[in-house]
């Protein structure tokens, strides 16, 4: 692995935004780590700690970093499309092989993910294993799964918003901006049912976006983005109905990601200026040989190691619970002290779980690619991002006993969304005859 590591370093090319490679990177690394922090297990259950120090909640302004994601997601898919756009110039297998060459290293690990904690959740059940923190663990291992299932809605709009994004611009953002707070008024003015899950488009396209924008070097004044962003958050927060929290809090009426707001959406313009104008530093920082290398090994992992963290925290806490080992009062010194120890072993037992599952992250041999259905890529993508998304809300607590969650105005239940992700990601391996017409780059998944 790592001569394969330093080839690929030493192989990118100087024309590489390797700050958006260090962005994708740093972006998940925060996300994992807010995750193992914010935990407050005791023998009562799982808790949050921004709900024990709710003044903490104002650290998810700078922190909850999913936009950049989303953000750097939007630029590179431009990237790849248009690469493709240029080797298939009658446009036929396109759609489908663009599905599959940006979707192989996100849906290849997923689908393990799901399998392996499907069977786990089965046996866990058929015998009567399913109490205590076992039974928190079927129900959250899932949630960071509603990432994965946005993230292909991006993958499966690309083509008709790049279309829209050059032909239009900024005006083709500035519609999903508006089109997210017409869903606002709609919810909070007028009680208008079920219309907040359409902000799960809105407001991560319009995020999604500004990637766009990027990839053509449209934004020009990141402090003018940053500023805007962060004062219609402040403003919304201070005036309106949302959540001083930008990430989901036990018990809330309100929550301003799920379904998401127009003051997380705000929080996103505010992140993106911000990153854009640390684009000078950053980009000097990861052209040293060695941070790049270590950009390059993360990302190789990075989307195994999300997908597997929940699992490693959860398995610290259930031995600690298994080896009788006191769990400190949420935020007390005691608790504070410890949280290093349990940082370390959950970065120790990922890493372990990182190195059994990454081999289905690393993209398969390919060549070039002829044929392809479109609709059967756009059925097979559209089964995959609703069971995943069906998943993360449902999650495998009550397997056999059929429990449900509400997935925009249907109720699923965990073994349909499964199946849904199953078909729907054999479908997309289908459509695109099993071949590649892309490669994705030295440093890992775009």
């Amino acid at each position: 692995m790592e001569a394969r590591v330093r080839d690929l370093a030493a192989a990118t090319p100087d024309t590489r935004d390797r700050y958006v490679d260090l962005l994708r990177v740093a972006s998940l690394g925060v996300v994992v780590l807010g995750h193992w922090l914010m935990a407050a297990v005791t023998d009562d259950g799982v808790g949050n700690l921004l709900a024990v120090i709710p003044e903490l909640q104002l650290l998810t302004w700078a922190l909850q970093i999913m936009p950049v994601f989303f953000f750097v997601g939007g630029f590179s898919h431009a990237l790849s499309y248009r690469s493709l756009r240029r080797k298939h110039p009658d446009g036929s297998p396109l759609y489908a092989v663009f599905l599959r060459a940006r979707l192989q290293r996100l849906l290849r690990p997923t689908v393990v993910f799901i399998l392996v904690w499907g069977v786990a959740a089965l046996i866990v059940q058929l015998l009567d294993g399913d109490g205590g923190l076992t039974g928190v663990a079927l129900r959250l291992v899932t949630q960071p799964l509603w990432f994965i299932g946005i993230y292909l809605a991006m993958v499966a709009f690309t083509p008709l918003l790049l279309k829209l994004h050059e032909r239009h611009g900024w005006a083709a953002f500035g519609a999903l901006v508006a089109a997210a707070a017409a869903v606002d008024v709609a919810r909070f003015a007028f009680d208008v049912p079920h219309i907040a899950f359409a902000n799960f488009v809105f407001v991560w396209l319009a995020v999604h976006q500004l990637g766009f924008l990027r990839a053509d070097g449209r934004i020009r004044m990141p402090a003018a983005l940053a500023g805007a962003g962060l004062l219609g958050a402040a403003a919304l927060v201070a005036y309106g109905p949302y959540p001083l929290s930008m990430v989901g809090m036990p018990g809330e009426k309100v929550s301003n990601m799920a379904p998401p707001t127009l003051a997380l959406l705000c929080h996103g313009l505010w992140l993106v200026g911000a990153v854009e104008l640390l684009k000078n530093p950053g980009t000097r920082l990861v052209r040293r040989p060695r941070v790049w290398h270590a950009v390059v090994a993360a990302n190789g992992l990075a989307m195994t190691a999300f997908l597997w963290h929940l699992t490693a925290m959860l398995g610290v806490y259930g031995a600690m619970l298994a080896l009788d080992i006191p769990l400190p009062e949420p935020a007390s010194a005691a608790w504070w002290a410890q949280t290093p120890i349990r940082i370390a072993l959950a970065a120790g037992i990922t890493a372990l779980l990182v190195a059994t599952f990454r081999s289905f992250e690393r993209p398969k041999a390919t060549g070039p690619g002829a044929g392809g259905s479109g609709p059967f890529a756009a059925v097979g993508i559209t089964l995959c991002l609703l069971g995943v998304l069906g998943l993360s809300m449902v999650g495998f607590a009550g397997l056999l006993e059929g429990r449900s969650a509400m997935l925009i105005a249907v109720e699923v239940t965990a073994p349909t969304t499964v199946a849904m992700a199953l078909i729907g990601w054999l479908l997309v391996e289908r459509a695109a005859g099993g071949r590649l017409a892309v490669r994705d780059g030295a440093a890992g998944p775009k």
